[in-house]
């Protein structure tokens, strides 16, 4: 992405082969900026997943499998940044086919697609400045600026959040198929306007459509690339490439088919969601300086800057006016110094979808959605400071990369865990009650109850009816056995997020847990409702309904629930024993049996299946499994009345006279034992 002054269009032929096209040279600076990646975020390989991960991934049913592609192309409104981008989605289930939930994968899959941007971006900087509008300005030294751009950029630290966060990955996918869209677009003016490389160009177009909405943008920066390094005026760029530029314009009605089905991402884009559009737009002045700031000077970095929106224009004050002076900066650039606005006008253009009036009401101020726009600063920079100084330019871009990848390799050292990453965000962001609550749940998961219940409670102290800190408190208090203390919390929580099936769930516990049967089962099928694909939530609701004595009701959820989970033992030891309950033993059998089989030394379960067997006629097997059990707990009257029953339908009568009077010498009362003995001594001694 170069710069220079001037309008010159005149067209000359490319210079003559040169280190710029060298495939050797190309080949080692592809190489050296693939070591410098992997080496400054080898230590975020294990990083776990956080934040919007769990909803994305952990929780995401439409990752499980890729085929058939309909589910994978189509995440629910809950999978927060993966909703409404289907190639992000179709992503994370090549991830969870080929390696589960294991955490390392995913890392691995951003630092390529990273890889693949740098490397896009040291090409299209590359041919760029070769081309005949900047060639003798920087022709000669194309290839070491290309890299020294791409490699600062890869390595900036303002960048960690978009490659070491797994969600993230739409940021990295959206930025390549933007970047693809303009290299492939530079090949294909430089084949003789070759169809094939335009048809890339705009197959690349609507992938990234697909994957960030920011490509949606790509159409208008292509345009402006083609006026400024190719045709010289928009017309001429418009008279040649008409058809092309209606392609890429094609990619706006896949964006508006995407946002309309999904209804603007979940309800976290657009308007009547809390946040006006004059407060957003303030709030992006505040954004927009402090990004710029974080380029130069990427310090501190924060990972979630909350929900908070600027007020008045007098909290932005200053920040509007050099927004202002930068944008009228960038117009006077567009016309006067079109190489210069090309830049520029590039940064403003991509950050325009996320940091213009239209509300991303759940993330006012985001680091990761520099991510590509940062490409622009680096290269006005770079391009800059060695139209000044040739000889010391690429020298500081070498010595500024060694400085911005250390800085990147401590940054990354946040993310080793959610605790640390959490604490963090809370020291810079003290007033962000989103923060207390992450920080909280990540305490709560590492069983430091007391200190998650603090955090919970800062959240309260500074949003009182922020129904993920009602939720989060509710659970600390349920985790010290306080249920009554956590009614009313879930129950604001509800009242504040109506459709909140978690907390219906935690409230559904806890009213169980107090006796209050009918409202718990109520809540737990509100949250089964909403969560049908949520085994947790099958199996709880299932197990109250199953103490309630709704039998075929709880056989129903219990099924559901194991098909969701079928290797579940629990959910096959409760279904086998309702069925036996039910006096229906054959349908219980082959549940009782699985449990049996992984879990061997489980004798409540045998001497279960035992009696299964023996109603189902299959003594000698049920015989077999009561001395198991007789072996196990020699002193269990029940089981040596069980085993006495087994050896009489075998008609072995006198063994089965003996277990019956050790049945009833271990437990006198046992009056079924006394029958069965009496019984037994009355046919042998006829």
């Amino acid at each position: 992405m170069p710069v220079a002054s001037g309008h010159s269009t005149s067209v000359r032929p490319l210079a003559p082969r040169s280190a710029a096209h060298n495939p050797w040279l190309v080949l080692a600076a592809a190489l050296v900026l693939g070591a410098a990646i992997f080496l400054v975020y080898a230590n975020v390989l294990s990083a776990p997943f956080v934040f919007d991960d769990s909803s994305a991934i952990v929780d995401n049913p439409s990752i499980r499998h890729l085929w058939p592609p309909g589910d994978a192309l189509t995440p629910p409104t809950t999978a927060a940044g993966a909703v409404g981008r289907p190639i992000v989605n179709l992503s994370l289930a090549l991830n969870y086919a080929i390696g589960g939930l294991e955490v390392r994968g995913y890392h691995l899959f951003n630092l390529a697609l990273h890889f693949a941007a740098a490397l896009t971006l040291f090409g299209l900087v590359r041919r760029t400045l070769v081309r005949p509008t900047v060639r003798d300005l920087f022709g000669a030294d194309a290839l070491w600026l290309a890299f020294g751009i791409a490699l600062l950029w890869a390595v900036h630290p303002l960048l960690t959040e978009s490659v070491a966060s797994v969600i993230q990955r739409s940021e990295l996918l959206g930025a390549l198929f933007y970047l693809l869209t303009l290299y492939t677009f530079v090949r294909s003016v430089e084949d003789n306007a070759s169809r094939g490389w335009a048809a890339l160009s705009i197959a690349a177009c609507v992938l990234g459509v697909a994957a960030k909405e920011i490509v949606a943008t790509a159409p208008l920066v292509a345009l402006l690339y083609d006026r400024t390094f190719v045709a010289g005026t928009f017309r001429a760029a418009w008279i040649r490439r008409r058809w092309f530029y209606a392609g890429l314009a094609g990619s706006w009605l896949l964006l508006a088919l995407l946002m309309a089905s999904n209804h603007d991402r979940g309800g976290t884009v657009g308007f009547g969601l809390g946040v006006s559009v004059w407060h957003y737009a303030l709030t992006q002045c505040r954004a927009l300086v402090l990004y710029l700031r974080l380029s130069l000077w990427p310090a501190p970095l924060v990972f979630d800057y909350g929900t908070s929106v600027a007020q008045t224009l007098g909290a932005v004050w200053w920040q509007a006016v050099l927004l202002v002076a930068l944008l009228a900066g960038t117009v006077f650039a567009l016309v006067r110094r079109p190489r210069v606005g090309f830049l520029a006008g590039g940064f403003f253009v991509i950050l325009a979808p996320s940091s213009s009036f239209v509300p991303l009401a759940t993330q006012t101020i985001a680091e990761h959605r520099m991510y590509l726009p940062l490409a622009a600063v680096v290269s006005l920079a770079v391009l800059g400071a060695y139209r000044l100084g040739q000889r010391w330019a690429l020298a500081g871009v070498a010595a500024l990369s060694l400085v911005a990848a250390a800085a990147t390799v401590d940054r990354n050292f946040d993310y080793r865990s959610a605790i640390a990453l959490w604490t963090d965000t809370v020291a810079k962001q003290p007033d962000n009650a989103r923060a207390h609550v992450n920080l909280g749940n990540a305490l709560a998961l590492d069983r430091q109850v007391d200190a998650a219940r603090a955090e919970f409670q800062r959240a309260l102290d500074l949003e009182p009816r922020n129904a993920q800190a009602c939720f989060g408190l509710a659970n600390a208090l349920v985790a010290r056995g306080q249920f009554a203390a956590a009614v009313p919390l879930l129950r604001i929580a509800l009242s504040v997020e109506p459709d909140y099936p978690l907390a219906d769930y935690a409230l559904g516990d806890c009213l169980v847990h107090l006796g209050q049967l009918d409202d718990g089962l109520a809540h737990y099928q509100r949250a089964a409702q909403h969560r049908p694909d949520d085994g947790d939530i099958l199996h709880a609701y299932a197990s109250a309904l199953d103490f309630a004595g709704r039998d075929e009701a709880a056989l129903a959820q219990y099924q559901a629930a194991l098909r969701l989970a079928p290797h579940d033992v629990s959910l096959h030891q409760e279904i086998g024993m309702l069925l036996g309950r039910m006096g229906r033993p054959a349908e219980a059998l082959p549940h009782l049996q699985t449990v049996v089989q992984r879990e061997p030394g489980n004798t409540a379960i045998r001497f279960a299946l035992a009696h299964v067997l023996l109603v189902t006629d299959r003594a000698d097997e049920a015989a077999r499994e009561f001395s198991t059990v007789v072996r196990a707990q020699p002193d269990v009257a029940d089981a040596h009345n069980g085993l006495g029953l087994a050896l009489a339908a075998l008609h072995r009568w006198a063994e089965a006279r003996a277990e019956f009077a050790t049945a009833l010498r271990l437990d006198p009362t046992l009056d079924e034992a006394r029958q069965n003995l009496a019984r037994m001594n009355a046919a042998l001694n006829r």
